[in-house]
């Protein structure tokens, strides 16, 4: 992420002095990704951001593995996973490695009463049911339906959502979630063959300075444990900020599908890139147009990564009994493809109106128990019918 943005009062100059009207220094924060080496923002604080009043004892929020070792096809009913009030009860690991965890949640309330940051992971949460406004010390993103809401690790961040029906898909990454590096020049900038652009990325918006002082609990996640922190300033002080490093949205909506006259592999979906695993999102398209093209998917075996796609809206020509909200997984090692009868269907059909997200993980998916809960057990006999 390498776009720069500016908003609200900064000085002329970094590292140097910037007074308030009383005289008193603003206090500046750099937020910076991989040390100093990389993509960073410097925001200027009303207080230092450092104040701390005290630490609740940690909660223990790791999820479980109950399955570690399978080969063989998975599907998970996401609609099925019961409703929470509040917004971090709500989200419950499903499928977990090393490099991410993949969530559901379903949360009925807003955050009122604290805030949240990840301190392991970048986050990318994908709306599929809900609307409302994310607010950050970089200034608000309101999102709805079909909203890829990226957060960087780090990120101080409470959601307010418009009512109680909300679905999300979140993934946790431990690397960092970039645009594909196909996609980008050397300098930085989306290319013409990308299919989607800078225009399409809405950055934080409406900065507002929150000049307070009170007891403002921080829900700070690290390895493993969810810890209380309370501070003695409001964490959206900031007056102004600057950088590349920031929160934005992208919209499902707004990606352009890249199609030809022959079937066209996964990476031409692809949205999102990290070291260990990539996000792709299947949107409606025109259908190959060879005059003997077969718009379904060929048979393809996994050779060295697990495939899993989370289905949002619209008919599947290549899979059978499809429901929103549905996730397969496919893992690597053995071939998958179009359910019987799904190719001849498919030929003649001009265009598909689906709309699905994929993760295509390099290291093996474990299973929790939600999985589990969750699971249709007959999918894996589904190629038989």
């Amino acid at each position: 992420m390498a776009h720069y943005i500016k908003m609200g009062k900064i000085p002329h100059k970094r590292h140097t002095q910037f007074r308030k009207e009383d005289g008193s220094l603003y206090s500046e924060q750099l937020f910076s990704t991989e040390g100093f080496s990389n993509d960073y923002s410097l925001l200027y604080h009303t207080y230092a951001p450092t104040l701390i009043l005290k630490c609740d004892e940690p909660i223990n929020v790791q999820p479980e593995v109950a399955e570690e070792k399978m080969l063989r096809h998975r599907s998970f009913e996401g609609f099925n996973l019961t409703p929470e009030a509040d917004y971090l009860k709500s989200r419950k690991a499903v499928l977990l490695n090393q490099d991410c965890h993949i969530i559901l949640a379903a949360p009925q309330q807003s955050m009122k009463d604290y805030f949240y940051k990840n301190a392991d992971a970048d986050e990318m949460i994908f709306v599929h049911e809900g609307s409302g406004v994310v607010k950050t010390c970089y200034g608000e993103l309101p999102f709805s339906y079909g909203d890829y809401i990226m957060l960087p690790r780090g990120t101080i961040y409470q959601i307010h959502f418009n009512d109680e029906k909300n679905r999300l898909l979140i993934v946790e990454s431990f690397h960092p979630m970039r645009y594909p590096k196909r996609y980008m020049s050397k300098y930085g900038q989306l290319m013409e063959h990308s299919p989607y652009c800078e225009r399409d990325i809405r950055g934080p918006e409406n900065l507002v300075t929150h000049d307070e002082k009170g007891d403002f609990i921080i829900q700070t996640k690290k390895k493993g444990l969810l810890y209380g922190i309370h501070y003695g300033t409001h964490p959206f002080d900031v007056v102004g900020w600057d950088g590349c490093c920031y929160p934005y949205i992208f919209s499902i909506h707004d990606f352009e599908p890249i199609t030809g006259r022959v079937h066209q592999p996964p990476p031409v979906h692809q949205t999102f890139e990290t070291n260990a695993f990539v996000v792709c999102s299947f949107v409606p398209r025109l259908y190959d147009y060879h005059p003997q093209s077969i718009p379904a998917p060929y048979n393809h075996s996994n050779i060295d990564s697990d495939e899993l796609l989370y289905y949002v809206d619209g008919e599947f020509m290549s899979r059978k009994h499809v429901t929103k909200g549905m996730l397969t997984l496919h893992p690597a090692g053995i071939p998958h493809g179009p359910h019987p009868g799904a190719v001849e269907k498919s030929i003649g059909a001009k265009e598909t109106q689906e709309l699905a997200v994929m993760i295509d993980t390099f290291r093996p998916l474990q299973l929790t128990k939600t999985a589990l809960e969750l699971e249709n057990p007959d999918y894996v006999m589904s190629w038989a019918e």
